[in-house]
C-alpha cells in the first residue's frame, strides 16, 4: 500500500498543499540570495524544516475528529486573547508605530504571531456558536457577549499594529456569519458599528500618538500611493513587483536568474509572487493561481459533503482564508490593490503564519474524511 493511499480525507487538497509546499523551496532558495551567500542555505534549511514540522502537523490534525475543535476553541480562544494583550503591552514600536506583533519564546529563537492562530480558533469558536443555534432565533441582545465580544476583543487587540488581518478577520467573520444564517439586519448592524469604531480610532490615534502608538501612517500612505502615487519612490515596492513580472515574460528568465530579487524588499514574503513569475513565467504563475482555485473549489466541495452544520462551517472557516490571502497577495503584486503585508500561504518564509495554514488544512482533511469514511 502507497504512502498516498494511507492519508485520509480528500487526496486533492492532499496532492495540491503538497505541490505548493514543495515548490516553495526553489524561490525561497533564490530570492535569498540578496541576503548575501551564507545566508542563502541556511534561509532554505530553516525554511524546509519548517515546512516539514508544518506537514507533520497537518498529518496529526487530519487524524483528529473535527468535532474536537468545539472544546477547543472555548479553551484556546480565551489563551489566545491574553496573548493578544500581552503582545499589545509589550511596547515594540519601529519609528514610533506600533510593531507589537510578535512574542519571542525563550530557549528556541522562535517568534510566535497570536494573531495567527487568533484568527482560526476565532473562527472555529463562532462556527460552534452558529452551529449549536442555527435552528433558534437570534437576535442582536442574546449573542452580544457569547458572540461578539470574542469578535470585538480579537479585532481590537491587533488593529493598532496589523490593520490588514484585523480586516481580513472581520470580512472572514461577516462571511462566515452570513452562510451560518446569523440574521443579516444585525450584520448590517455591526458593519455599520464596526465603521464608526474604526473611525473614531484612526480620529484618536492620529490625534493622540503618543497614547496609542499605531501604524495609521502607513495604512493612509499606502492607500494614497496606490491610489495617486505622487513619486517613483512611493511605490517603490509596487513598480519593482511589476517590473519582476513584465521581465519574467511568458516562460520566464529562468529558475535563479532572477534580478530584482536583489532590490525587491521582502522578496522572500510579500512580493515572492513577483518573483516565482519572473524566474518561471507567466504559465507558471497563472498555473499557482490555478493550484489555488482548486483549493478553494475543494474546500466549497467539502463543506458542501459533510455530515454535520458545524463540519460545513469549519471546513469553510478554517479553508476560505488561506485562499482569501492568497488572492490579496498575488492582487497587491499586480496592483490590484494597495500594499498588505499579507504573506503567500504555503509558499512564502514564515514561521508560525505557515503552521497555522497547515493547521488550517489539517482541519479540513479531518472534515473531508469524517465524510468519506461515512460514505464506506
Amino acid at each position: 500500500m502507497s504512502l498516498i493511499s494511507k492519508l485520509k480525507g480528500d487526496k486533492v487538497v492532499w496532492y495540491v498543499v503538497l505541490a505548493l509546499s514543495f515548490f516553495s523551496f526553489l524561490p525561497i532558495f533564490s530570492a535569498s540570495s540578496n541576503f548575501g551567500t551564507n545566508f542563502i542555505f541556511s534561509n532554505l534549511f530553516k525554511h524546509v524544516a519548517i515546512i516539514i514540522v508544518g506537514i507533520l502537523i497537518m498529518y496529526t490534525t487530519h487524524l483528529i475528529d473535527y468535532k474536537y475543535f468545539k472544546g477547543l476553541s472555548k479553551i484556546i480562544l480565551p489563551l489566545i486573547i491574553i496573548l493578544l494583550i500581552f503582545t499589545a503591552v509589550q511596547g515594540n514600536e519601529i519609528e514610533g508605530a506600533n510593531a507589537s506583533r510578535w512574542i519571542n519564546i525563550p530557549l528556541i529563537g522562535i517568534s510566535f504571531q497570536p494573531s495567527s492562530l487568533a484568527s482560526i480558533f476565532l473562527l472555529i469558536y463562532i462556527s460552534n456558536f452558529l452551529s449549536k443555534n442555527i435552528y433558534k432565533k437570534l437576535d442582536l441582545r442574546s449573542s452580544f457577549f457569547p458572540l461578539w465580544i470574542p469578535i470585538l476583543l480579537v479585532i481590537l487587540l491587533i488593529l493598532p499594529s496589523n490593520f490588514s488581518t484585523s480586516l481580513m478577520i472581520f470580512l472572514m467573520v461577516l462571511t462566515i456569519l452570513f452562510l451560518g444564517q446569523y440574521p443579516f439586519k444585525y450584520i448590517s448592524s455591526i458593519i455599520f458599528i464596526g465603521i464608526i469604531l474604526a473611525s473614531t480610532f484612526i480620529l484618536f490615534a492620529k490625534n493622540y500618538p503618543d497614547l496609542l502608538p499605531n501604524r495609521i501612517d502607513t495604512w493612509t500612505s499606502r492607500i494614497e500611493n496606490y491610489i495617486n502615487p505622487v513619486s517613483e519612490e512611493s511605490n517603490y515596492q509596487i513598480n519593482r513587483a511589476k517590473a519582476a513580472i513584465a521581465n519574467g515574460s511568458l516562460f520566464g528568465v529562468g529558475a535563479g536568474k532572477s534580478s530584482m530579487k536583489y532590490i525587491l524588499p521582502q522578496s522572500t514574503s510579500d512580493f515572492i509572487f513577483s518573483i516565482i513569475t519572473e524566474e518561471y513565467g507567466l504559465i507558471i504563475a497563472i498555473l499557482i493561481l490555478f493550484l489555488y482555485l482548486i483549493l478553494l473549489f475543494r474546500i466549497i466541495i467539502i463543506s458542501y459533503k459533510a455530515t454535520s452544520i458545524f463540519g460545513k462551517l469549519i471546513a469553510l472557516s478554517v479553508g476560505l482564508p488561506v485562499v482569501f490571502q492568497a488572492f490579496i497577495n498575488m492582487g497587491v503584486a499586480v496592483q490590484l490593490i494597495p500594499v498588505t503585508g499579507q504573506p503567500l500561504p504555503l509558499i512564502s518564509m514564515g514561521g508560525t503564519s505557515i503552521w497555522t495554514t497547515f493547521l488550517a488544512f489539517g482541519i479540513l482533511l479531518s472534515v473531508s474524511a469524517k465524510k468519506i469514511n461515512s460514505d464506506l
